[in-house]
């Protein structure tokens, strides 16, 4: 019994021993490390996957299931949308980035399911990752540019992924490591088409590439282009162009994301109509229309020369003009706003100034307007071309608290919504008699702001501001209601 004992406890002692030393020396295979901008959801163990970029509607593409071509590009899901709504490992303020900075404060895209890397060096990394964004003529593309059908000329965009070869490691656990090989992939993409005004543009645009063609901002005004949009809601539509009108002004709007000419509905508020004409395809493939206003105006000579002329129309302002491009069903496909808040009348004679502030009460009602009508030109900075030095100088400060702001940085007009009459629509002799707008070539006009006895004149070539020392017949008329 005590042998046959002591066998059973010599047995159960090497057993013992036995199944110690299996679970001490066999090794537990866990999961490698790996990289992840999506909290795990996307796990990147291999340069296929570091390479990849995935679309908001879960679409992903990889250098190996990539298709994309200039002819073939992948097209956003959503219209409106960024390259910073396109997945993918390099964070959205960095175009190049070291993985090792990467798997650390503050984007810590790394993770493993086994726990490993924690702790003071607990995993590290090599090799690093770069992203090129470019427009189909190879000019740089910020991330956070929108991307719509009114950039559509720049598609297909060139989105290029390239990483040198790299290590991602963890100090414990079986496997510790994922490898990266050199490589790169580049993905063409194009935006979601979606009908859109894209630009709005005045007849006058430039003026011989002088500062008439500026503007204050790149944001409101693109140099020898036009206005672009400031708003689509209706509740704003008085930031967009434009807020001043007169008879027989005219602008086109761009159009883009339409493959066939809309039709446009005339539209009248308070005795002004606007008149939609000519859709059709041009520059870039956007479709354009041009947009006529009419309203009361004095088109007869002598009625302009005579010093008892007959009563117009007065129009009823602010008015908002909201116009309509509707497909061949008849709907809705694409709309623009605006709010007139001014309305001129322009007199093509020299006249006085109490001559010419006689002549616009007498049509209905009319006022001679003021500098900040008319134009943001100011005293400030160096004269523009054509403008001499002494129009300003020595009342600097009194004319620039006059002028429309935001102000120009010198005395000639920068092209703004809002700036007055000339900063919005530009060189009046583009809108002469012969063009059925009835504004003289080159004038200067009446204003009723003085500085001390002076008057204080708007040229229409540069809206540029000066000073007029009498009441001499030297200056044309120019009416505003209200």
């Amino acid at each position: 019994m005590v042998l046959v004992l002591t066998v059973v406890v010599l047995q159960s002692i090497s057993f013992t021993n036995y199944a110690l030393t299996t679970k001490t020396t066999n090794i537990i295979y866990g999961s490698a490390p790996y990289l992840t901008f999506d909290g795990g959801r996307t796990r990147v163990t291999n340069s296929e996957a570091l390479l990849r970029i995935s679309l908001s509607d879960g679409r992903t593409f990889t250098p190996t299931t990539n298709n994309s071509s200039y002819y073939n590009p992948i097209e956003l899901p959503v219209a409106g949308q960024s390259f910073n709504d396109i997945g993918m490992l390099v964070p959205w303020d960095t175009n190049s980035i070291a993985l090792s900075s990467l798997i650390g404060t503050p984007y810590n895209y790394w993770g493993d399911d086994d726990g490993d890397g924690q702790g003071i060096d607990g995993i590290t990394a090599t090799g690093s990752l770069k992203l090129s964004i470019v427009d189909k003529d190879n000019n740089p593309v910020a991330r956070n540019e929108v991307l719509t059908s009114c950039n559509n000329n720049k598609a297909p965009y060139k989105l290029t992924l390239s990483n040198s070869e790299g290590r991602l490691t963890t100090r414990y656990g079986v496997p510790n490591e994922s490898r990266f090989s050199a490589g790169n992939a580049t993905y063409y993409i194009k935006p979601k088409a979606a009908p859109a005004i894209c630009l709005v543009s005045p007849y006058n645009t430039s003026n011989d590439g002088g500062r008439f063609s500026f503007g204050l901002s790149a944001a409101v005004w693109q140099e020898d282009k036009g206005f672009l949009p400031q708003s689509v809601t209706p509740s704003s539509y008085g930031l967009n162009f434009p807020t001043t009108g007169a008879n027989n002004l005219l602008f086109w709007l761009y159009i883009g994301g339409v493959s066939q000419a809309l039709s446009w509905a005339p539209v009248s508020h308070g005795g002004i109509t606007a008149t939609m004409t000519g859709d059709r395809t041009g520059i870039n493939g956007l479709h354009y229309v041009r947009v006529t206003l009419t309203g009361p105006a004095v088109t007869d000579p002598n009625q302009q020369k005579s010093d008892n002329p007959g009563r117009i129309g007065r129009p009823s302002l602010p008015q908002v003009f909201e116009l309509v491009g509707r497909d061949s069903r008849g709907n809705a496909v694409v709309k623009y706003g605006f709010v007139l808040k001014q309305w001129f009348v322009s007199r093509d004679y020299y006249k006085t100034y109490s001559n010419t502030e006689s002549w616009c009460n007498k049509i209905g009602g009319y006022r001679v307007p003021k500098v900040k009508d008319l134009t943001n030109a100011s005293c400030k900075g160096e004269p523009g071309p054509e403008v001499p030095a002494y129009y300003c100088r020595g009342y600097e400060s009194e004319i620039n608290a006059l002028t429309a702001t935001p102000s120009s940085p010198d005395n000639t007009t920068r092209r703004h919504i809002g700036g007055g009459f000339f900063s919005e629509w530009g060189w009046m002799s583009d809108y002469s008699r012969d063009r059925g707008a009835n504004f003289c070539l080159g004038c200067i006009y009446w204003t009723q702001d003085r500085v001390g006895s002076s008057f204080l004149l708007v040229g229409t070539l540069k809206g540029s501001i000066s000073v007029q020392g009498d009441n001499q017949e030297t200056s044309s008329g120019l009416c505003v209601y209200p």
